[in-house]
């Protein structure tokens, strides 16, 4: 198996996406947000295109975690992945909540931490976001899988403001574990900034900011050793005053650097080449001296929990505690409507935490893409798996909106059936997944099923004639069988709509007779766009979307399927040593 070239969607399902085409020790970083509720489908959300509410409900996951021949079989490899712990543990585990939601839930999931493992470099790491609701098991399967000696945090996320309706304490935080597979891991040491009151209290205001308030012999700690914690450094002699050498660790944290491996010399060194060593003539003791700026902080803690209502209580900024991971509100321009979405932000944090510049970054659960874009804006290269159509036409949507990228042309593509013999073995396996397949040829996404509701409408597009809104209904058909008579009812769907258009998508050639019912529906010209007339109804066959084929629409009039993704910001330029 040769090494994938990042960047790389793939669609599909995760396990065997990672047993066919993501070598040993390849990646440096994997991100995960597995979806998990027993009691609900999972379901993407979509914005009306006239501009209301979001209401538009389309199912995604359905009853996935219920055991059953795939759970059983899932177990199966879960117990024999040559993991005794594991084993043991997937064994418990079936004692203690036989044949449940729950177990099949955690045995999908070991065999694929297994894989995840298996595709991290030695120095990579691993995070899995959860929710309460199975975190305390899955921390039990990532103990067995990586260790429980390379568990290095439990972070708590804040995800939402309030659940004010709950009969306990609201439930306003989802857990983040994060894992790595040997001790020599990246770890790029995060920080954030001080707090403005921290600063008032610990640093002396002067005419060029805030600067340390240090005196006398902070360097040294009383008494007298051997080596070079003794002896003397640029004049100063601390055995000769009964002392030695001896950095406060709090001082050297507020560095941001590694100064791990140095001897104290090294590091008086160090410090003095930063700038943050003062000596003076006649002075007693090197004093350190340095001002504080807006990109100094401490160590990144393991609560993620923005605060409202704090802004401007940290230090050089307007913003509140931990806003660069605060929720997303439903006003966001970041929010795509996408359930379970992410900030990018929170991603951002990770991703600077435990990865370089060209490393690679995998979220194998990618759904609309937020670890992608955020690996993307970072200079990482990115491989995203995910199991539906719906995630991945998003993602290749968000992608062209945020960087201008385009799939095959930016990045590869794998998985997605293209060609017919492709398409009809999509339609064979998940009816379903086809019609998702066939309606992200035309970037459009499904309409919502109610009971009820009229049948014959798949999708919706919009176009903008003049002021008014008008539908664009999109019918799709997989079998072999089409007739002129599924034509007529599409032609019959637009008319009761009072559409603008029709779209008849069929995975068979189209017959001569609907071909000629098509023909006989006329054509729609916009009011307000010149030589804007097109077919009332069309009949385009997936072979004709995959050579390339369109709708044809009056120019300049289509509205978005999606809320568009707002550009990427341009990246600051790497900023320089903390006083360099």
């Amino acid at each position: 198996m040769a090494e994938p070239a990042p960047n790389t969607l793939y669609y599909g399902d995760n396990l065997q996406i990672l047993r066919d085409h993501v070598v040993d020790a390849s990646v440096d970083l994997v991100y995960l947000d597995p979806p998990f509720n027993s009691n609900a489908d999972y379901n993407v959300l979509f914005a009306e295109q006239s501009g209301a509410a979001s209401s538009a409900q389309i199912k995604a996951f359905g009853d996935t975690w219920k055991w059953n021949d795939e759970a059983a079989a899932n177990f199966e490899e879960a117990i024999t992945s040559g993991i005794d712990r594991l084993a043991s543990l997937m064994v418990a585990f079936r004692d203690f909540m036989p044949q449940s939601d729950m177990l099949a839930y955690l045995s999908m999931m070991a065999p694929r931490l297994v894989e995840l493992r298996r595709v991290l470099k030695d120095t990579g790491s691993l995070y899995l976001h959860c929710d309460p609701t199975a975190s305390h098991y899955l921390k039990l399967v990532l103990d067995a899988v990586f260790g429980p000696e390379h568990f290095k945090s439990e972070i708590i996320w804040r995800r939402t403001g309030a659940h004010g309706k709950a009969r306990r304490f609201a439930p306003v935080h989802d857990t983040i574990f994060y894992y790595v597979k040997s001790p020599d891991f990246v770890w790029n040491r995060p920080t954030r900034p001080y707090m403005r009151g921290h600063v008032e209290q610990y640093f002396v205001e002067d005419e060029h900011g805030w600067r340390t308030d240090y005196y006398g012999n902070v360097l040294t700690g009383s008494g007298t050793r051997g080596g070079e914690s003794g002896k003397p450094w640029k004049g100063f002699d601390p055995t000769a005053k009964g002392r030695y050498w001896a950095i406060p660790g709090k001082l050297l944290e507020q560095m941001n650097e590694d100064f791990s491996g140095l001897s104290q010399h090294q590091k008086l060194d160090r410090l003095y080449e930063l700038g943050c060593i003062k000596i003076e003539p006649e002075s007693a003791w090197p004093i350190p001296e340095w001002y504080v700026k807006p990109d100094h902080g401490t160590p990144v803690s393991d609560l993620w929990t923005y605060q409202p209502y704090t802004d401007g209580t940290v230090f050089g900024t307007d913003e509140g505690i931990d806003e660069d991971v605060r929720w997303l509100s439903t006003q966001d321009k970041e929010r795509l409507g996408y359930p379970t979405q992410k900030p990018e932000a929170l991603l951002e944090r990770i991703i600077n935490a435990s990865s370089n510049e060209g490393d690679v970054v995998l979220d194998p659960f990618c759904g609309c893409g937020t670890a992608v874009v955020a690996a993307q804006k970072l200079g990482r290269r990115w491989l995203g798996i995910d199991i539906t159509h719906l995630a991945t036409n998003l993602i290749k949507v968000r992608l062209r909106d945020t960087f201008g990228l385009h799939a095959e042309a930016d990045y590869d593509v794998v998985g997605e059936p293209e060609s017919i013999s492709g398409a009809h073995q999509l339609f064979e396996d998940d009816a379903y997944q086809f019609q998702y397949r066939a309606l992200s040829l035309v970037e459009c996404f499904p309409q919502e099923k109610k009971k009820g509701a009229d049948k014959g409408i798949d999708g919706r597009l919009w176009i903008d004639d003049g002021g008014k809104t008008r539908q664009v209904i999109i019918s799709v058909k997989g079998g072999k069988n089409v007739s002129v008579q599924m034509v007529r009812d599409l032609r019959g769907v637009v008319e009761r709509e009072k559409a603008a258009v029709g779209v008849f998508i069929t995975l068979a050639e189209p017959t001569k007779p609907m071909v000629k019912e098509a023909a006989d529906a006329g054509f729609f010209e916009s009011g307000t766009v010149a030589g804007s007339k097109v077919p009332r109804l069309q009949i385009l066959t997936i072979q004709n979307l995959l050579d390339g084929d369109h709708i044809e629409l009056p120019a300049q009039t289509l509205i978005r399927a999606t809320k568009q993704a707002p550009k990427a910001r341009k990246r600051k330029k790497e900023e320089p040593g903390l006083y360099g």
